[in-house]
């Protein structure tokens, strides 16, 4: 190839140029050249110390990136000749660049590493592609406040059998958020103007949410008449039924919630009467909205600040799109390391 090339492009496109012939099967170090002239091709030129400053901030996120792909999805290599990859990553490289956000650098870095898992065109690798544009764009306290959301409304841990473990995920996904997130409605509609959500007429009450995601660890319990009651089908099972989390004296359906339960029972090939009797006396069971909030924050006391941003914010208001899921996800795996595959969220 020749040493001289020449790119002409029109309006706002950006021309990336390797600056080499790109092959399947590079290595570790010819991606990093790669990447190097992806940034020195295309980057406007700055004068002075603001150009040393620009191009060792590129580097910087560069590294952190090859690095993170090493360890977690070297196979994402291969992509190097891809132009949505080389794209993607002046993207990343050019916003450090701007900003020199540690934090900003590392959420980029989560986006970049997760593109390098799917297919090009990949419906999900699109939603990450919007999701670098994206993210530069908010500020630190809206970027955790969107992975507060996430975490607060659209996951659950289905395999919870405590308080105290309930306790321990809280510590672990939400916990590093609180220090940062927003209550202010500028920030929401400006995370709703960038395409991270929509602020709904409707509302969802955080007890709500836990009541659906969680309703194993929020019951008041019931004496073993209850169950005679049910009729002679159903018997004090330990399978079906297990001491009330919440009062050791009464009982309550063991801990699993919603669907969840529904698949359970099938699996014990419980009749499908019999189900519904067991459904209906997990759910007239629950505990009340305020005695949810208690047992919470009796479990965390920060809890009581997460109550009153939600019910004091647009956050209950708030649905998230696609890229407003994929940053929050990743922001979570900045504070918690890996948090799921994104494609059970969107696929």
């Amino acid at each position: 190839m020749s040493s001289h090339q020449g790119q002409h492009v029109e309006g706002r496109s950006v021309a990336l140029q390797a600056g080499r012939d790109v092959n399947v099967g590079l290595s570790y170090d010819e991606v990093k050249d790669i990447a190097r002239d992806v940034y020195k091709s295309n980057f406007i030129q700055l004068s002075g110390m603001a150009a040393e400053v620009a191009e060792s901030r590129a580097e910087e996120v560069t590294d952190a990136f090859l690095a993170k792909l090493q360890r977690e999805s070297p196979s994402g290599f291969r992509q190097a000749r891809d132009p949505g990859f080389q794209y993607a990553l002046y993207t990343a490289q050019k916003e450090h660049a701007r900003s020199g956000d540690q934090d900003l650098a590392d959420l980029l870095v989560d986006l970049l590493v997760d593109r390098t898992k799917y297919e090009p065109r990949d419906f999900i690798q699109i939603v990450l592609d919007e999701s670098l544009s994206t993210a530069p764009k908010l500020t630190n306290a809206q970027l955790a406040t969107l992975a507060a959301v996430f975490y607060l409304r659209y996951t659950k841990d289905l395999g919870l059998g405590s308080h105290e473990s309930f306790g321990m995920i809280l510590d672990k996904y939400l916990a590093p958020l609180l220090g940062s997130i927003t209550n202010s409605m500028a920030s929401f509609q400006h995370l709703e103007f960038s395409g991270c959500g929509a602020i709904a007429v409707t509302e969802i009450t955080l007890e709500r949410i836990f009541a659906v995601h969680y309703q194993g660890l929020f019951m008041k319990g019931f004496d073993s008449s209850a169950i005679e009651e049910l009729g002679p089908t159903i018997v004090n099972d330990s399978r079906l039924f297990i001491p009330c989390l919440n009062d050791q004296t009464k009982l309550q359906v063991k801990a699993v919630c919603g669907n969840s339960l529904k698949g359970y029972l099938e699996q014990l090939q419980v009749s499908e009467e019999d189900t519904v009797k067991i459904v209906n006396l997990c759910d007239s069971n629950l505990m009340s909205h305020d005695e949810i909030r208690d047992k919470c924050i009796s479990t965390r006391p920060y809890m009581a600040a997460v109550f009153e941003f939600w019910s004091n914010s647009p956050a209950k208001n708030f649905s998230l799109t696609s890229v407003g899921m994929a940053i929050g996800h990743a922001n979570i795996k900045r504070f918690a390391g890996e948090f799921g595959n994104l494609s059970i969220w969107i696929n």
